[in-house]
């Protein structure tokens, strides 16, 4: 039998006879656990290199845009020697649409340590896990627990909102989180823990959901305080989320008559470090609206085009104005930029932003 560890006190308001049990979830998820590509068939020993990648990508992810690139990652990484030597344009290149471009920059570095210091296997214990690059506190855990079966507590979003409708905690996050984390604990069993972790993950994806969560089917429903307050979908509690101020900026698309457009490479670090862009200007919030050129990459006749592009990142919206120009065959790249066919901008590491800079550009030629 696996035996839940002994909770710590818990403020809730409600309150119900019977306790969370480990063994009741995990036979739920013997019988309902989600086919992922990166996730070992029963029996089957996890690999460790899938479970970092996937983990890695899944940050602030969906799972139904993870899957295609990590599909194509392990076609072209097939393994994490392979990652370790591939030049970082290439990575980038695979990575160019996913977002949170510094995940993929510590993916190859962290492929290069694993391979220097660890011989190319990764290791088990949480403690060099994160000493990884791009390797953090949840990410450690979650490679320990899945790919090696060490007990380790793996709370991620599915897992917070699943913790909280059990135990009813009041307290916001991200406030609350060191609280989850002590009633995971007490959750998680020294059996099976690998199998426990991810099961929590499928409760929350696909029974325990944000919105009309289904109770009926829930493993865990005569044990959770949400329930029997009868309103889950008011948890978990959060604090109200502030946006950065809207920043603004002028970006540029040149086409000459032959098929090129006008790209550069951004800085390896900082926003979208190592990413191929059109040529923007600065992006600031007290942006003002230039003369078109004023910013431009090369002297010609631009013109505005209508309407603006909207983005938003992380911790501010970004909108651009973009400038569009038409060149003769032939002309000279300037200093830091390159032409390449229209034609192959797919195999460009285009973040998403300027996928929509450069459709829009070429839509208003």
């Amino acid at each position: 039998m696996v035996a839940p560890r002994s909770s710590p006190a818990n403020p809730v308001a409600a309150s119900v006879a019977e306790r969370p049990d480990p063994a009741a979830l995990l036979a739920w998820y013997d019988r309902h656990r989600r086919a992922l590509p990166w996730r070992s068939l029963p029996g089957q020993v996890p690999d460790p290199y899938r479970v970092w990648l996937s983990e890695i990508m899944l940050q602030q992810t969906t799972v139904r845009a993870v899957k295609p690139y990590f599909e194509r990652f392990l076609t072209l990484f097939p393994a994490v020697e392979a990652l370790a030597e591939a030049p970082a344009e290439e990575v980038m290149k695979a990575w160019a649409g996913l977002g949170y471009y510094s995940r993929a920059r510590n993916l190859h570095a962290c492929a290069k340590a694993v391979v220097e210091r660890f011989g190319g296997r990764f290791p088990a214990n949480e403690d060099e896990l994160r000493s990884l690059p791009g390797v953090g506190a949840y990410t450690a855990a979650a490679i320990a627990s899945i790919a090696f079966d060490r007990r380790a507590i793996v709370v991620d979003g599915n897992v917070e909102r699943v913790a909280t409708r059990l135990y009813t905690v009041r307290r916001p996050l991200p406030g609350a989180k060191p609280l989850i984390r002590d009633l995971v604990d007490g959750l998680t069993p020294d059996a099976r823990p690998g199998d426990f972790a991810q099961a929590m993950m499928d409760l929350g994806a696909t029974i325990c959901t944000p919105k009309s969560p289904a109770c009926g089917l829930c493993p865990w429903r005569s044990a959770c305080q949400a329930r029997a307050e009868g309103a889950p979908e008011i948890y978990p509690f959060k604090d109200k989320k502030t946006t950065g101020a809207l920043r603004r900026g002028a970006a540029y698309v040149a086409v000459t008559q032959d098929g090129l457009i006008l790209v550069r490479t951004r800085p390896p670090k900082g926003l979208l470090g190592g990413m191929t862009e059109a040529p923007t200007s600065a992006w600031a919030a007290d942006f003002a609206e230039e003369a078109p050129g004023a910013s431009a990459p090369i002297r010609a006749e631009w013109r505005r085009l209508p309407g603006v592009v909207e983005h938003v990142f992380t911790h501010f919206p970004l909108h651009l104005t973009v400038y569009r120009t038409d060149l003769p065959a032939g002309t000279a790249a300037p200093e830091g930029c390159r032409w390449v066919p229209i034609a192959g901008l797919a195999g460009e590491a285009l973040p998403t932003v300027m996928r929509k800079v450069v459709a829009h550009g070429l839509e208003g030629g």
